[in-house]
């Protein structure tokens, strides 16, 4: 599905990535204000453009077991969540190609735009971290089930809660990072901004103390199949 990469640039980024992670640099948290640092994924590959969905008005897979997942997913309740952050097909004319990503913090929506005017629309929870950044980033990385580690700094500050975290957790259905995440860089670089899942359904649609991006499970899965590595993503 991917093209292989020169070994050389492969080498250095996976470098500057452990290099970060040593300095303790952290991104963003979530509302127990845990962070994630870069775990030492696979290097990031380069990808073909995604190609213009077809069918742009076919109506996106409903919510539903997963029966292939490493970790079960909760069967979220989606009577508590407004229907308008609901997954779903709306008319989104812009000039942004098919495949790219945009997010609206201030409507907590995220767009993934399709062909002939239309996007896949999802609700999202926007924290400190979401609310502090824009501009247009690539799409470097993705990781299923991402594990996570508090940085450095909070370790210090707070040892009693945060000590027993400083060699990271794995993934799994209590990660505050949920069962996906997407990592954002600028220019090559790592914005330390996330897209991510979220154990805690009830927060999309809303502002939160902490955090990035965060989507329902059900919806950052689907995004995951859908978004290849090299996309643009516009914070709008």
């Amino acid at each position: 599905m991917t093209d292989a990469m020169d070994e050389r640039p492969a080498r250095r980024v996976w470098t500057a990535l452990a290099l970060l992670a040593c300095m303790g640099l952290g991104a963003c948290a979530t509302s127990s204000e845990m962070t994630v640092t870069s775990p030492a994924p696979a290097p990031p590959v380069a990808e073909p453009a995604p190609a213009p969905v077809e069918q742009a008005s076919v109506t996106p897979p409903r919510y539903g077991p997963r029966p292939n997942e490493r970790f079960p997913l909760p069967q979220e309740d989606l009577s508590k969540i407004p229907e308008k952050y609901h997954r779903q097909m709306v008319d989104y004319r812009s000039d942004y190609a098919p495949g790219t990503i945009v997010v609206d913090p201030a409507n907590r929506f995220l767009y993934l735009v399709q062909a002939n005017g239309k996007a896949l629309r999802y609700g999202v929870g926007v924290g400190a971290a979401g609310r502090g950044f824009s501009g247009v980033t690539d799409l470097a990385w993705k990781q299923e089930w991402p594990r996570w580690r508090p940085t450095d700094s909070m370790i210090a500050r707070a040892p009693e809660q945060y000590k027993k975290y400083e060699n990271g957790v794995e993934g799994g259905p209590t990660n505050p990072l949920g069962a996906r995440a997407l990592y954002l860089f600028k220019d090559g670089k790592d914005t330390y901004y996330r897209i991510h899942g979220t154990n805690q359904p009830n927060s999309i649609g809303k502002a939160v103390s902490a955090g990035c991006i965060r989507m329902l499970n059900m919806d950052v899965v689907d995004l995951y199949q859908r978004a290849r590595p090299g996309s643009k993503i516009v914070i709008l």
